[in-house]
């Protein structure tokens, strides 16, 4: 599953807010392979798109947006996407082209009229589905103007509309708020055993082997040098010894192995590494670029700025930054490509010079030494 281009509108802190996931013409020797859509080579698409920026500039949130969109799809229940309207006096509206396990091509326009009674109500909701066929020689560009050639309505009944979409699939990981409850994988349980003892025992050299426990569902034992520790639903059952980054290393290993696996397609993983070493960060990233599948899309939202230095194109790269005095449009959207054009552009030294305008102002933290 491939997202294409999505518009936010009043949901969030997102004000008219536009990204754009196509780029105009093909690498030459580019670290990510097959970066188009598989069979259609000049179906170009962000296959790896690395999201940064100071704190609370949108990056969890527009995670969080994504994931409703598509569960509002897949369920139909209205309140995935209504819950998180910013003004519910005025009306909020998203779009978003994307692509599920076919050449087709589809774009969804939600709109949510302004709220009239104590909760939205299902005629509050209207959605247009558009969808086009990807020829071998289509590019996004030329099927995105094919779609907006489309004039639909959007008075039909938005379930009925929603049940044309098929081929949903996604997997996001967040930071934990709570312990986390993850599924192990039932395809190759043996490789996932392989990664997840690798990942713990590199967060933790304490960590000596894990082992599947069989008489009770989805629950496994790590065997420390002096204790065992039975982790079960994805939660460790004492959460006093193990560290806050081991304890990350679970979701991660789980992602890694979904990855690897084939399992979704579509992937988001957001700031799963704040209490993880950088260099184990970059490596974790780099296995997880070089295991994405045809027609793949991975989202990887960090604070490192040593994974500037991954060998990866600079449209891969993408800042977001906030400006609440822009009442029109506080969050906003850069790709590093759209200032870095040439090849011996360094996009270290751009962010080290602040050229995207997105690090944080920390004038008043100095202030704090002379306050009297």
């Amino acid at each position: 599953m491939i997202v294409m281009d999505i518009k936010i509108n009043n949901f969030f802190a997102f004000k008219n807010f536009h990204m754009n996931m196509s780029y105009p013409k093909k690498i030459v020797d580019s670290y990510i392979e097959e970066e188009f859509l598989k069979g259609r080579p000049n179906f170009r698409y962000k296959k790896v798109n690395i999201i940064m920026g100071a704190n609370a500039t949108g990056k969890t949130s527009f995670g969080r947006m994504i994931m409703r969109i598509f569960n509002f799809m897949d369920t139909k229940q209205y309140e995935r996407i209504t819950d998180v309207v910013c003004d519910n006096t005025k009306e909020a509206q998203f779009a978003m082209d994307f692509i599920t396990n076919e050449y087709v091509m589809y774009r969804i326009i939600t709109r949510i009229a302004p709220k009239t009674e104590e909760k939205y109500r299902s005629t509050d909701i209207k959605v247009c589905l558009k969808k086009v066929d990807i020829k071998l020689k289509d590019s996004y560009e030329s099927c995105s103007k094919r779609l907006d050639n489309i004039s639909i309505k959007d008075e039909n009944n938005y379930i009925d509309e929603l049940e044309k979409i098929q081929g949903l699939s996604w997997k996001f990981e967040y930071p934990a708020d709570e312990p986390e409850i993850y599924k192990a994988p039932t395809k190759n349980v043996e490789r996932y055993l392989h990664i997840l003892e690798n990942t713990l025992k590199v967060l933790d050299p304490a960590i000596v082997r894990v082992d599947k426990i069989d008489i009770v569902e989805n629950a496994f034992v790590l065997r420390m040098r002096n204790q065992n520790i039975i982790i079960q639903d994805g939660k460790v059952i004492d959460t006093q010894i193990l560290s806050s980054g081991t304890k990350s290393g679970i979701a991660v290993a789980g992602f890694v192995s979904s990855i690897i696996d084939g399992d979704y397609g579509f992937y988001y993983c957001d700031e799963k590494f704040s209490y993880i070493q950088s260099d184990v960060e970059k490596a974790f990233l780099s296995v997880m670029i070089s295991c994405l599948k045809s027609n793949d899309q991975l989202f990887f939202t960090t604070h490192n700025t040593d994974i500037l230095d991954l060998p990866l194109p600079k449209h891969s790269f993408i800042f977001l930054k906030k400006d609440c005095t822009n009442t029109e449009q506080p969050i906003k959207y850069v790709s590093a490509s759209q200032f870095l054009k040439r090849n011996t552009d360094s996009l270290r030294n751009a962010v080290d010079n602040d050229l995207f305008s997105t690090a944080p102002s920390v004038d008043m933290i100095y202030e704090i030494a002379d306050f009297e």
